[in-house]
């Protein structure tokens, strides 16, 4: 009995840290958009009517995204790419990294809604933490002047803090996290990565980021900005209401 109270007190203290990242996020994404808006001359709402709609749109087209994930030959079988951050970088270019925080944190709270968790939380908080480290980067650096040169500059930021984070987050944090929730042997899930990556040494949790993680990220933030690239301009005035 007191395990399983021990069990759920831990499991609400992380939902609430959770929560707590998203609004230090949110808060830190709000501000820079203030101070971008101030430096241009320009004073308008972060959050509008049509904004919030076009975010609940935008948030639903990266959950269908997410449930839409490809294996990697070169990293084992829980480590799965999805383009989820396609549309939110879009949108977060069109609306404002608060825009994109929001729209990172909507798609994790609808994933959970329709599927749940389950790992307990921990890798619904690890997608969100490093999906921000690339929208909330990439949407600042574009909102500060908006052309074509930042936007390009933005995503190639993004693409390399996302690739710098999301693998030292999963050497620090996750990797031993997951060890720890599914009782396993940190060696043993090193093991999987060694047995489909030669690059990865046995029992080295560096070689196993490096070889498995970090090629990952790259292709993600790539792809998403390649995307972004091409379907930005043309789709932008649609986005704020100035055509048809």
């Amino acid at each position: 009995m007191n395990g399983l109270l021990q069990s759920v007190i831990e499991n609400i203290v992380f939902v609430l840290e959770f929560l707590g990242i998203v609004v230090l996020l949110f808060l830190a994404a709000f501000c820079l958009e203030k101070l971008a808006q101030k430096k241009r001359g320009v004073t308008e709402p972060i959050f509008t009517t049509r904004k919030m709609a076009m975010i609940g749109m935008f948030s639903a087209l990266a959950l269908i995204l997410f449930f839409f994930e490809f294996p990697l030959p070169f990293a084992p079988s829980f480590y799965e790419l999805d383009f989820s951050e396609i549309p939110i970088l879009v949108g977060a270019f069109a609306f404002g990294p608060a825009a994109g925080v929001m729209m990172e944190f909507l798609k994790i709270l609808l994933k959970l809604f329709i599927k749940g968790t389950s790992t307990v939380f921990v890798g619904d908080l690890a997608n969100f933490v490093v999906g921000c480290s690339f929208i909330l980067p990439a949407s600042t650096l574009y909102v500060f002047h908006k052309t074509r040169k930042n936007a390009v500059i933005g995503c190639v930021v993004g693409t390399l803090i996302l690739t710098v984070f999301g693998t030292a987050f999963n050497a620090v944090y996750l990797l031993p996290a997951f060890a720890k929730l599914y009782h396993m042997p940190l060696d043993s899930i090193l093991a999987m990565g060694s047995a489909v990556n030669p690059l990865v040494t046995e029992g080295s949790i560096v070689s196993f980021v490096a070889a498995c993680v970090a090629p990952m990220n790259l292709i993600k933030g790539g792809v998403a900005s390649l995307v972004t690239m091409f379907v930005y301009k043309p789709l932008s005035p649609i986005l704020k209401g100035q055509g048809k």
